[in-house]
């Protein structure tokens, strides 16, 4: 008996099947209770996912909804004119004779997913037709479609509950339109009703019926099963997989783009064209745009997911990384931290104190380890910009003076004019005054510091790269704000955090902590 054929790398990489990632955000995405994108937002999003995330398809808004709508996608057809990348931006249009087509065809766009009816219910019910009748019309878009150069998706919306209810209907229009200039038919869960299971057994009947059609997957998440179903579909044959950012969608949502990208490839061994490295950028930017905050404990773009709280993990992580998976950080151009508070071991310590470059002994270490705890036993929240005066504190060392101190301030605001700040600090013993107006009254405050910075001392001022303000945790409504400001200094990103009744108050805290830290 033989040994058993050996198949090599190559080979096996030359099996893994490649799978479409197709955008959503600009579309179902911005269907997002609140969510409204202007059109220059919706050029930067599309900009980042065409040039850098790489996905294969962005379908960027609805026809004939609004000329905002118009402006947008006529931008969005013009930049991708200009990078070769046309044929991947794609409009939902609509079965209405020739209106959505032109539409689509004056904005400039050269790709229309064409919205029908996969549901016999949808189809009597909303549009009153037999399906007989909703054939003919989409058969008169196609055609109209492929007169005007314009390549036609199909969606059949409903699909899910198309099968389940009347899956002669769904094979009556498969059967009638397969053979058409339908490049692609899309198959969504329109109300997130499916399991796997249902994804799997619909999905085999589609592709056993119609094995030469390319069939796209649509996932909702009411059920929180959208990725999983997502998966699903890719088991069963699916070619291509609808995605948003940051999971943005109707109701509860779509599949998240950088879910379904680290699973098909980690555990599905599938092949995309997705740039990782881009993810967290592309999470922040809609973030941003949206303003739909992510989880902090999101997979893959939350705050907190490359965080290690227990002390036994950095302790695993210091013994050859036995705590990490291979979800590593610097994967998505990201980097791991090991978290301070009640928890924290001596590790996790170790580990914070050596990227500062802070050395200590053992016992050293324990008292610091110590205060941490008691600290995170109030709630309080520790950072690693804090364990320098940690340190210095537990070690009984005089603790650092501060370097730049606030001598005295006054903000002022009044309605219909800008705000006012007067600000007066000492650097260095060396007191200096300035004020400046802003768009805030931090706003103000920081730019009178950034003038004193400027013109006395001839130095740059750090850039403000993200600012939030939450209720501490345990607080109440009523009482404190906590401030934290993520800071710019040269190629060096870090944050400072303040405590305070008045958020203007505790963001002048964080502010001084910042400045301290650099002068030390």
């Amino acid at each position: 008996m033989g040994k058993p054929e050996q198949v090599s790398d190559s080979s096996k990489r030359s099996m893994q099947p490649f799978i479409e990632i197709m955008d959503c955000t600009l579309r179902d995405g911005e269907q997002t209770s609140g969510v409204s994108f202007l059109p220059h937002e919706k050029l930067m999003i599309a900009r980042m996912l065409l040039r850098d995330v790489n996905v294969d398809r962005i379908e960027v808004a609805s026809a004939r909804v609004s000329e905002g709508e118009k402006d947008a996608v006529s931008m969005i057809c013009r930049y991708a004119r200009q990078i070769s990348a046309l044929e991947k931006v794609e409009v939902l249009g609509f079965v209405d004779g020739t209106q959505s087509i032109d539409w689509i065809e004056e904005c400039g766009g050269k790709v229309i997913n064409l919205l029908a009816k996969g549901s016999e219910k949808h189809c009597r019910q909303q549009l009153g037709k037999t399906v007989e009748e909703h054939i003919d019309d989409i058969k008169q878009s196609i055609d109209y479609a492929t007169s005007k150069g314009i390549t036609v998706n199909l969606y059949l919306e409903d699909w899910s509950n198309g099968m389940k209810d009347s899956p002669e209907y769904v094979y009556a229009m498969m059967d009638a339109l397969c053979k058409t200039r339908i490049r692609r038919f899309m198959l969504p869960d329109t109300l997130g009703i499916m399991n796997p299971l249902q994804v799997i057994e619909f999905f085999r009947k589609m592709r056993k019926r119609y094995p030469d059609v390319h069939f796209d997957f649509h996932a909702h998440n009411d059920y929180d099963l959208a990725v999983s179903n997502s998966l699903a579909a890719v088991l069963s044959g699916a070619k291509g997989i609808h995605v948003t950012v940051n999971g943005l969608g109707e109701r509860c949502g779509n599949a998240p783009l950088s879910s379904v990208q680290v699973i098909l490839k980690d555990q599905f061994n599938a092949k995309t064209s997705i740039n990782e490295s881009k993810l967290n950028d592309i999470s922040r930017l809609v973030e941003g745009y949206s303003g739909i905050a992510i989880a902090p404990n999101q997979p893959i773009v939350g705050e907190n997911v490359f965080t290690q709280v227990a002390g036994v993990h950095a302790d695993g992580d210091n013994k050859d990384n036995l705590y990490c998976n291979d979800l590593v950080p610097e994967r998505f151009g990201r980097k791991r931290e090991y978290a301070l508070g009640k928890n924290s071991g001596k590790a996790n310590i170790a580990r914070n104190l050596q990227e500062l470059g802070l050395e200590l002994t053992p016992e050293q270490t324990k008292r610091v380890t110590k205060r941490i705890t008691e600290l995170g036993d109030r709630k309080e929240i520790v950072t690693q910009d804090d364990l320098p005066f940690i340190v210095s504190d537990v070690l009984k060392h005089d603790a650092p003076e501060d370097k730049v101190k606030l001598v005295s301030y006054m903000v002022s605001s009044a309605y219909g004019l800008k705000p006012l700040a007067s600000v007066k600090v000492e650097i260095n013993g060396q007191q200096y005054e300035s004020d400046s107006t802003g768009d805030g009254q931090y706003d103000a405050f920081v730019k009178a510091l950034r003038k004193i910075y400027r013109d006395y001392l001839n130095r740059t001022f750090p850039v403000l790269a993200n600012y939030a303000v939450s209720i501490p945790p345990g607080g109440r409504t009523d009482a404190l704000v906590q401030t934290v400001i993520t800071w710019q200094n040269g190629d060096k990103l870090f944050r400072t955090r303040g405590l305070d009744a008045d958020q203007t108050e505790a963001a002048i805290k964080a502010t001084f902590k910042m400045l301290n830290i650099i002068e030390n």
